[in-house]
């Protein structure tokens, strides 16, 4: 332990703990840019500066040991004016359009001028404008990047896809991506984790919300949406109400307020997914010799655009199973259509998933079971915030309403699809019937629960011990390939999600800048399947009636 003094209040922490870190645990926030805890601490920004008594050179606190003795002072007058005179270099080459950002009120660099009361720009402005692919899903602004590493080192560290590279040097240095190709052409699975971590706008998804309203304007148009399960836990957090009132009802009312036709739970065609998938996987066990093994849930459209484009060996592992985004888009434009008397074409099948890479997923030209593009626009829960406040909607006023049918309708095993491992306990929870001939007990599969990036369980069904591995991020989703090429690892049955946490802390989720949130939604999700009346995809009887 090494005993400090910051700000003139004595600190002890263990050796090895940094300044920032000392500092925050007796409740001073030094201000910072780039540092992501464990992933980027590479004090590229120079902004969380701080004055050590004795020294003449400040010192970055992000990664800047404390030592015995130190007296440290995180806001004197020479820290305040190096660290808003570094703000001025980062804001002269920065577009400072902030009315027009989707980022603002949301900013990290903007909160942090507003504080130093920074309102002129001493320096000449030179801003990189370099061009983008404007139709790929992920749009990147140059003019808005401040060179702080966090999307390369995010991608690099965690994902492992390195799609992100720097570019020139000294004050032409920017990112770019690796190898100079277009986006399109790159290796990018758009699990979306740079945006969510970009401290400004420089990293957003693609705007689908103009398409929406020409959706709805369009009168020879049904307008029918359907909402993901994760989506439920952090629509509301932009709109600050209690959590009572951040109900699945009143995000159905806001979106019947906007104008959709009908408002369905993506939740209903989860539990489609769980009827085939866990049927494939029993299938798959009764005839091994015909399969290749582990089998791969296939519900991600990051983990399977990641195996086809890294590692095609193992497509043939893939489940064939659609995800529920297009089980349900598949569903709207034949089986709904065909109840209401409606051609695919006169059908708007809208999405909205805490995902990015769904904008892609919806496109592909094997999602086409109605003849037609199955979803038409995919949105994201920052869109769909969007959409909320531009329509000067009030969620909190709102009298609940209930998802439409016969499309609606859902169990606690489809709603914990949006959390690491739900997928994998629900396929369960329907597996275990189809041998056991009985519902597994409640607490039967809770085992594939946890935050882990990798986390290994086993299971009897009937005469058969099941191997699973549940896996969060493509980092995480690459060692186990390797590991399974290698004759390190054996599985049965493997579920991934691209996004640390799963769908809950996905690339279109909102951002909370320094905060990871995915915990705490997948809670909420544990805690929809705790009070849903049916727990089983299997007992869902608008899905038998389906099948029917």
């Amino acid at each position: 332990m090494v005993t400090l003094t910051i700000d003139g209040q004595q600190v002890t922490v263990p050796e090895g703990t940094t300044i920032m870190q000392a500092a925050a645990s007796i409740g001073i926030e030094i201000p910072r840019l780039c540092f992501l805890k464990d992933i980027n601490e590479i004090s590229a920004c120079k902004v969380c500066v701080v004055e050590i008594q004795g020294k003449q050179k400040l010192v970055t606190s992000c990664n800047t040991a404390c030592q015995e003795g130190l007296v440290v002072f995180t806001n004197s007058p020479k820290a305040r004016a190096v660290r808003r005179n570094n703000v001025e270099l980062i804001l002269s080459q920065h577009d400072c359009l902030c009315a027009t950002c989707v980022r603002s009120g949301n900013c990290s660099l903007q909160k942090l001028s507003n504080d130093l009361g920074i309102y002129d720009i001493p320096y000449e402005r030179e801003i990189q404008d370099i061009p983008w692919n404007q139709d790929f899903p992920l749009i990147r602004d140059s003019k808005k990047c401040i060179k702080c590493m966090r999307c390369m080192q995010i991608c690099d560290k965690v994902q492992k896809i390195h799609v992100w590279d720097l570019e020139n040097t000294a004050s032409r240095t920017t990112i770019g991506v690796t190898g100079g190709v277009d986006i399109a052409e790159a290796d990018c699975s758009l699990c979306g984790q740079c945006i969510t971590h970009c401290p400004v706008g420089a990293l957003k998804e693609r705007n689908d919300v103009p398409k929406v309203y020409e959706a709805l304007a369009d009168t020879s148009k049904v307008t029918l949406v359907q909402v993901a399960p994760a989506v439920r836990t952090a629509w509301a957090e932009a709109f600050n109400i209690p959590p009572e009132l951040a109900t699945e009802g009143r995000m159905v009312a806001a979106l019947k307020k906007v104008g959709f036709d009908y408002v369905f739970d993506t939740s209903y065609a989860a539990d489609v997914t769980i009827w085939e998938e866990a049927n494939e996987l029993l299938e798959r066990l009764s005839h091994r010799d015909r399969y290749t093994w582990p089998m791969f849930t296939s519900c991600c459209p990051g983990w399977v655009s990641y195996v086809n484009m890294k590692h095609k060996e193992f497509v043939p592992n893939l489940s064939t199973t659609k995800s529920p985004q297009q089980i349900f888009g598949a569903l709207a434009k034949t089986f709904f259509a065909k109840q209401k008397g409606l051609t695919p074409a006169e059908i708007c099948s809208i999405s909205i998933m805490p995902c990015v890479s769904k904008k892609r997923e919806a496109s592909l030209i094997t999602m086409r079971a109605s003849g037609k593009q199955d979803v038409d626009i995919v949105l994201t829960t920052r869109e769909l915030i969007r959409l909320l406040r531009s329509e000067h909607i009030n969620p909190a006023t709102l009298p609940e309403l209930p998802f439409d049918n016969p499309l609606g309708s859902s169990t606690g095993a489809a709603v914990i699809f949006g959390v690491t491992g739900g997928v994998m306990e629900a396929a369960l929870r329907t597996a275990y019937k189809a041998v056991m001939k009985e519902e597994a007990p409640a607490d039967a599969f809770m085992n594939v629960r946890g935050e882990e990036s990798r986390k290994e369980a086993e299971f009897k069904l009937g005469d058969v011990t099941l191997r699973t591995c549940t896996i969060s991020s493509l980092g995480a989703a690459g060692k186990l390939l390797d590991d399974l090429k290698a004759g390190r690892a054996h599985y049965d049955f493997v579920e991934v999600m691209a996004c640390p946490g799963g769908c809950v802390g996905g690339g279109g989720q909102p951002i909370h800048d320094g905060c990871e949130l995915a915990g705490a939604r997948g809670q909420k999700l544990y805690h929809f399947d705790d009070e849903r009346p049916l727990r089983q995809s299997h007992n869902n009887p608008d899905v038998i009636e389906l099948y029917n």
